[in-house]
């Protein structure tokens, strides 16, 4: 066993009596700079535990597959169902436990290679769980290519040859192997990006498995999460069946229900969400991820953006009537027409050649937004270029010096105490290794994309366009998400580029933002993993082969599982044509191809260019641009005021990146919970935030998960809804928020104005 200056509760106990800007730069190496990080991670490591078991393996690919299987499988259903992995990471403790107590000791040889390894090697241990769980992410993680395989067979109904389909599916997941190499140095090994998300995970493998001392008066990590699970998991069948109404209260609708303007403001789902709160775990962290585990300087910036866009600009420009604004709802995320109704999409595409038909085009309407729909696109075009200038003015010196320290002699010196015990302990992964899947997985992609007779309509530059922005935005992004625990997508700025260069191909569209933007979100989700090894000393080696057969395994079982659904369910996802009552809708497909025939068939120069409506929203990339100098400026001006350099630009700007389809009740509650937990018993209740803060969030999510599923097998799939029963519907009940207020326009549902 190797030990390095204390255990956790020590360090737990000793820091609540000395604040944290007291401690030396000493001491920050020895342990780690970042307090959250002192207070959950344990710095000890047992080199000797086996992590790469015979069990590993059972366990962790059943996991994979099983997962992959299920969420592919309902995800194509109108009641759609997702199991996460913290179900997976719960359900298999048990029966590795059960395995390393029924499983014979012997040895068994593997002919041809020689190998052998042992049916039961010991214990069930926290390694061989970290391990198994990797291989749930995997499996839980959806594979965005298999939208674009699902628009070409059942939207589009076009073949695909299935060949070309497979490499799409997997170079898309796999292009992100090198990314994560080319920047783990920077993102992994330095003890300043901490990945915050990774402290939920830590907490709770700790309460499964580490011996915990009641306190007086108290419970072990492992009872309190075991109460919270068990509430979690029956109050969820409140929200999710019963009485879903309480996921979203808006008060404001039941006083004026007969006024839109005052629906509009209360409405919590379609409108500014002013009173409204809601009761259910799954509305305060199903779009932005758990409040407790985002920093509290993350959730003030967040909640800062969030009021100024929904509550200053979004209001504004609604009722002044930019952008002819009351033709349409003040939130929605579809598009319209010139007269506020929905865009016909069919009087715009041209069936026989699969692109723009102009005269139908010119004949028929440019396209419309609702207001929020305008800004959130400029403001995801600000949210990128101030990632950029954030990360060159903040974090720019660190990179550099971060460079040069591992092209340096002195490179195994760097880092805090988790850092020097990985490289005490253990083989680092070869960079070449990635570099060789990197190279690979480039090839592949050119074969998916310029063979099969071009079926896929991206040529090769558009591959290699893509590739180089995933390179370029990873390192920025990635260090934003470490940090604070949102990671700004690269989809809108991937679509624009490429329906500016190669416009009238919806196809090409799609490939291209599956390439730029799903390698860019793989290679963090990576180096997310790898974080999580690194602070439970996982062997390097180990987690890149978990990881990569996760990979590989989930993809395959997605891409089959989607390919044998479009092959075998007769009019899959053509709602007009499926039996009265099917579930096989496919309704997260129809918005992705609702988006091909926007971004790749009509293209953004008749949205943001000069034929379009929209050109102004160009100017946030300026204003992205430039919005973090004044922060930087004031730094320097003033560096005793610690405060400022928590003003994050990029967190304000991308706030509302989740909306849609996030709501307004969302980002309120989730507000409100994090800065409770976050601020108020972080800094007056330290001791308990150390120890329950994490676990809380991990039992939260568990309980949740396994109500769903349950709910969902024994009665959903039956169609026996509760919500029947009360006669409710899953919403707040503003449908007046839905409707436009100019005069004329007629909408279903709404008083004529």
């Amino acid at each position: 066993m190797v030990r390095s200056c204390a255990t956790g509760e020590d360090r737990t106990a000793a820091l609540q009596y000395n604040d944290s800007a007291a401690r030396t730069e000493e001491e920050d190496i020895n342990d780690n700079p970042i307090e959250e990080v002192r207070l959950t991670v344990p710095i000890t490591d047992d080199p000797s535990l086996q992590a790469l078991t015979f069990r590993t393996w059972v366990l962790g690919l059943s996991c994979c597959i099983i997962l992959a299987f299920v969420n592919q499988f309902f995800g194509y259903r109108q009641n759609s169902l997702y199991i996460s992995s913290v179900s997976a990471q719960i359900v298999v403790l048990p029966i590795g436990k059960l395995m390393a107590a029924t499983l014979p000791a012997k040895r068994v040889k593997v002919p041809v290679v020689g190998w052998s390894f042992s049916l039961n090697p010991g214990p069930f241990n926290l390694k061989e769980h970290v391990l198994i769980t990797i291989f749930a992410n995997s499996g839980s993680n959806s594979v965005y290519a298999v939208n674009i395989i699902t628009i070409v067979k059942a939207f589009y109904h076009r073949n695909l040859h299935p060949f070309a389909a497979m490499l799409l599916a997997q170079t898309t997941q796999m292009l992100g192997y090198g990314w994560a190499g080319i920047f783990r140095k920077y993102l992994v090994d330095s003890p300043y990006m901490w990945w915050p998300a990774n402290l939920v995970q830590v907490s709770l493998f700790r309460a499964l498995h580490d011996a915990d001392k009641r306190p007086r008066g108290g419970l072990t990590r492992l009872q309190f999460f075991l109460i919270v699970l068990v509430c979690s998991f029956s109050y969820y069948l409140v929200p999710s069946y019963l009485f879903p109404s309480i996921s979203a209260l808006s008060f404001v609708c039941w006083i004026w229900k007969n006024s839109i303007t005052a629906q509009q403001i209360g409405s919590g789902i379609y409108g500014l969400g002013v009173g409204s709160i809601g009761f259910d775990w799954s509305t305060i962290a199903g779009f932005t991820g758990s409040p407790l585990a985002t920093p509290a300087f993350a959730i003030f910036n967040i909640m800062v953006g969030f009021c100024l866009i929904v509550y200053v600009l979004t209001p504004i420009a609604y009722w002044t009537n930019s952008y002819e604004a009351k033709k349409f709802p003040i939130f929605s995320s579809h598009v319209f027409d010139s007269h506020g109704n929905p865009y016909n999409i069919s009087r715009v595409m041209d069936d026989k050649s699969f692109q723009l038909d102009l005269h139908g085009y010119n004949n028929y309407s440019k396209i419309y937004l609702s207001i929020f729909f305008v800004f959130s696109y400029g403001l995801s075009f600000a949210t990128l270029s101030a990632t950029i200038s954030h990360v060159a003015l903040f974090h720019g010196k660190s990179i550099v010096r971060l460079w040069r320290q591992t092209t340096s002699l002195a490179k195994d010196q760097y880092g805090d105490v988790h850092t020097r015990l990985m490289k005490k302990n253990y083989e680092s992964v070869p960079q070449w290794w990635f570099h060789v899947i990197l190279v690979a997985m480039i090839g592949l992609a050119l074969v998916a994309c310029e063979g099969f007779n071009k079926q896929l309509q991206l040529p090769y530059w558009g591959i290699l366009l893509a590739c180089g922005l995933a390179f370029f935005f990873t390192l920025p992004i990635g260090i934003i998400t470490a940090t604070t625990n949102q990671q700004p997508g690269l989809n809108v700025i991937t679509e624009l580029v490429i329906g500016y260069i190669y416009p009238g191909k919806p196809l090409a569209n799609v490939a291209f933002k599956t390439y730029g933007y799903i390698s860019m979100s793989q290679a963090v989700m990576f180096l997310a993993d790898f974080k999580l090894g690194h602070y439970m000393k996982i062997p390097p080696k180990s987690m890149f082969v978990v990881q990569l057969v996760g990979t590989v395994v989930a993809s395959s079982v997605y891409f089959g599982t989607a390919w044998w659904l479009l092959e075998t369910v007769e009019n899959i996802c053509d709602a007009s044509k499926l039996p009265e009552g099917s579930p096989w809708t496919c309704p997260g497909d129809d918005v992705f191809y609702n988006a091909s025939i926007i971004w790749g068939l009509v293209g953004p120069r008749r949205m943001f260019g000069d034929l379009g409506l929209y050109p102004k929203m160009n100017y946030f990339f300026l204003i992205g641009f430039l919005a973090p100098i004044p922060v930087w400026v004031l730094t320097k001006l003033f560096p005793e005021k610690k405060w400022i350099k928590l003003i994050h630009m990029p967190i304000i700007l991308g706030a509302t990146g989740n909306m849609p389809p996030g709501r307004a009740v969302n980002f309120l509650t989730w507000g409100m919970v994090g800065i409770f937990f976050n601020y108020f018993v972080y800094r007056y209740f330290k001791a308990w935030w150390a120890r329950h803060n994490y676990i809380l969030s991990a039992g939260l999510d568990a309980g949740v998960a396994f109500m769903a599923v349950l709910v969902y097998f024994t009665l959903q799939i039956k169609d026996i809804n509760g919500m029947q029963w009360w006669g409710l519907e899953v919403d707040d009940h503003c449908t007046l928020a839905r409707c436009p207020t100019a005069a004329g326009v007629i909408a279903k549902g709404c008083p004529t104005l």
